[in-house]
């Protein structure tokens, strides 16, 4: 996988949504996010720093989100 840019939770959120993902709630300081289509549920970490790179790895590869 290439190397991949920090993103803060806010900017990660907004990129599932693009890839037809929808806020179903938050539970303490994680949203969930669920893909009606596909029928997946991706918990995203809302903290003020930025998301580690094993776990935007494992998001992007949970979310089935193609890098260029």
């Amino acid at each position: 996988m290439p190397k991949l840019p920090q993103f803060k939770p806010k900017e990660l959120v907004a990129i599932l949504k693009k890839s037809g993902f929808v806020e179903k709630q938050q539970t303490g300081s994680h949203l969930i996010m669920f893909n009606p289509e596909l029928r997946k549920i991706i918990p995203v970490p809302m903290h003020n720093k930025p998301i580690g790179k094993g776990l935007l790895h494992s998001i992007i590869k949970q979310a089935g989100i193609k890098l260029n």
